[in-house]
């Protein structure tokens, strides 16, 4: 199968899913959450793949879904922004849920929808050079995929979700548990499929029940029904339009994101 906005490439056990919009810093839209889905579908049924490598081309690994696409635009009402949040998120979680090992390469940015991504696979590898960052308040968006506050502290998920941050060091990522291990520039991808040939030595079935267990003790502390409660209050914040929010989205419109975002941090200047 051919793809126009990911890669899809087998090394002996290991399949590799490359993000491929380099010139975007592989910013997620439409035709990849597809293209991401059909890859899945591929792999789970191909009995000689153990374990899956999710990485991006380029400078960075995935900067978020891509805001100048236009596709946020032309969304009216609840159903519709619902819908498409549900799809995001599923397409999201399908490498938390996928019954393979999935491991994720970092390089440059990790940012939202790509951050979510990576948070989302079962192992992280990341270079020393990777940027981590959950920017939507930005913008006056939403998170999502919530998980953020699974891996770490209230005080360090608040911290990055509230303030917007898109600067978190690898070192710091490694220190609260967001990734397993930071290595040198560019050996990223090779450190990501030597992990991925070590786990696919084990026993398949062991590993794929073992991985399975893991995730039902989330589920006993409630992991689905706050995740679930996360879509619901994207939606809101979506749906709702503030006077801030709508001038916000007009500049957007009219000048730009970096136009819009110097609106929006210029307004505490004129306060």
């Amino acid at each position: 199968m051919s793809f126009e906005t990911i890669e899809l490439n087998q090394q002996g056990p290991v399949a590799i899913i490359t993000l491929n919009r380099p010139e975007k810093l592989n910013a997620i839209n439409k035709t990849m959450l597809l293209e991401l889905e059909a890859a899945l579908d591929q792999i789970g049924t191909n009995d000689s793949v153990y374990t899956v490598v999710l990485n991006g081309n380029g400078r960075s690994f995935c900067s978020g879904f891509d805001l100048q696409s236009g596709v946020d635009a032309n969304r009216k009402g609840e159903a519709e922004w619902r819908a498409a949040i549900e799809y995001d998120f599923d397409v999201i979680m399908r490498f938390w849920h996928f019954p393979k090992p999935t491991i994720a390469v970092v390089q440059g940015y990790a940012l939202a929808g790509g951050f979510e991504l990576a948070l989302a696979c079962d192992m992280t590898i990341c270079e020393e050079n990777s940027l981590f960052g959950e920017p939507e308040v930005r913008f006056g968006s939403s998170i999502v995929a919530l998980l953020m506050p699974w891996y770490t502290s209230p005080k360090h998920a608040k911290q990055m979700l509230l303030s917007g941050e898109t600067r978190m060091s690898a070192a710091e990522a490694l220190n609260i548990g967001i990734v397993n291990e930071v290595v040198a520039v560019n050996e990223g991808l090779g450190r990501g499929l030597a992990l991925a040939g070590e786990v696919a030595l084990m026993d398949p079935d062991s590993v794929r029940l073992t991985k399975q267990a893991i995730n039902q003790s989330y589920e006993i502390m409630g992991m689905s029904k706050a995740l679930a409660m996360g879509v619901d209050i994207s939606v809101q914040i979506e749906t709702t339009e503030t006077p801030m929010r709508r001038q916000f989205n007009q500049v957007l419109r009219d000048k730009g994101m970096k136009a819009a975002l110097a609106w929006r941090e210029g307004r505490l200047k004129r306060s």
